[in-house]
């Protein structure tokens, strides 16, 4: 595996809560930089511990300010939701699968969610910290599944050109596979800490990190592989 790569999946340096006073002159800016420091504070103390005064502090600005953007706690925690599955779409979105044959699309697109799930935990954690609320705030989102939407259509028309060039095997369901890639992807951040103590391995180095997507990237092809 080259060094571009490697880098690529090392973990991202953590970033601190302030950032610049808000611009209220600048109303996209200012929004978007609420929503940087908001994502820190509800993915590391979930929407019952995450406080409008520390996001405030962090901005420099005042809690007002943030009430008039975005007019409560909780439609706050739901744009830093959507936020975030934007963020990740938008990226596949630009991977220009439909570009590469079938199978390197299919690697492109797994090597790319293990790498992103990693290099972004406050996804991973905002997500499971929705999960356990039964996907109470996200269920109002009016944006969520158009938004997911676009990710299943990419795979299916992944999978359907490697059935047409019979190199994938038929009826396989697109949501399915999407599950399944999630779910691997999601276990190296979510269990990271448990699991290394357990069973007394460096998950965090990127050796171990290029060799774990290497492996999710091969178990899905073959999966699905005629």
């Amino acid at each position: 595996m080259n060094g571009t790569v490697q880098k690529g999946l090392q973990r991202a340096p953590r970033k601190t809560l302030a950032v610049k006073p808000a611009r209220t002159n600048d109303p996209a800016r200012t929004m978007a930089d609420i929503l940087e420091v908001a994502t820190r504070e509800f993915a590391e103390k979930g929407l019952a511990g995450a406080r409008i005064d520390a996001i405030a502090a962090a901005m420099r600005t005042s809690k007002r300010m943030i009430y008039y953007y975005f007019g409560s706690k909780e439609a706050l925690y739901l744009a830093v939701l959507e936020e975030a599955y934007r963020r990740i779409r938008a990226i596949e979105s630009e991977a220009h699968l439909d570009d590469l044959a079938p199978e390197d699309a299919l690697r492109k697109l797994v090597g790319h969610t293990v790498a992103y799930q990693w290099q972004h935990p406050d996804f991973v954690r905002l997500v499971q910290g929705e999960n356990i609320q039964r996907a109470r705030y996200l269920s109002q989102s009016k944006v969520i599944r158009k938004l997911n939407a676009a990710a299943i259509d990419s795979l299916r028309r992944v999978l359907e050109r490697g059935q047409k060039a019979k190199v994938f095997r038929a009826a396989i369901d697109p949501v399915d596979l999407h599950m399944s890639i999630s779910a691997l992807s999601v276990f190296n951040v979510a269990n990271r800490h448990t699991f290394g103590l357990i069973f007394q391995r460096d998950l965090e180095s990127p050796k171990a990190l290029v060799e774990r997507r290497d492996s999710i990237v091969e178990m899905i092809v073959r999966f699905v592989r005629k």
